[in-house]
């Protein structure tokens, strides 16, 4: 549970998020359009929310698969220190693969899991956010359909979460610390 009282206001509304993942939608069929079957790969936890509209949205056949990876823990700051939690059910050799990430900030994460993706020879590995926060970066990664830039800020909500909270929030929200010092 976080230490410090906090409040949450909203950056980005569940209207804002549905339209968009809607257009990214019609993009990706775009680009997927010849493909037999497109394994879409969810990085959990943050992600499942966003894979879950975003299937719903794809009038292509998919298979859903995931991959848990960590490099937060319970921190506000990335531990730069990838880990692979859940590995893939199935094989992804010659296969169409969208990788599902919710929010792309250090990119120490998604460069680990393309890398190890890359090593299983799909026939084409793209990538999707719902976030991206460039001035974050460190690793030398970008996804290839972006929901919202957003700036240097620590967001919940959409299934992305603080120490396993605020998950559930229908929207993207801005965390802002609550000082309860009364002097």
């Amino acid at each position: 549970m976080p230490e410090r009282p906090y409040v949450i206001d909203e950056m980005i509304s569940a209207k804002q998020i549905a339209a968009r993942i809607e257009a990214l939608a019609r993009e990706i069929e775009t680009e997927f359009a010849a493909t037999n079957k497109l394994i879409v790969v969810g990085l959990l936890r943050g992600s499942f929310v966003f894979i879950a509209d975003l299937v719903r949205e794809l009038d292509l056949p998919v298979e859903v698969d995931f991959l848990e990876a960590s490099s937060y823990g319970n921190a506000m700051e990335s531990s730069r220190e990838v880990r692979i939690l859940k590995d893939l059910r199935g094989e992804i050799e010659g296969r169409d693969v969208l990788v599902v990430e919710d929010i792309v900030d250090t990119g120490y994460t998604l460069s680990h899991v393309l890398h190890l993706l890359h090593s299983r020879n799909p026939k084409r590995l793209k990538t999707i956010a719902l976030l991206d926060k460039p001035s974050r970066r460190e690793a030398d990664v970008k996804a290839d359909w972006i929901g919202f830039e957003i700036p240097d800020e620590f967001v919940v909500g959409f299934g992305i979460d603080f120490a396993q909270r605020d998950r559930n929030l229908p929207f993207i929200g801005k965390v802002r610390f609550v000082d309860t010092d009364d002097g």
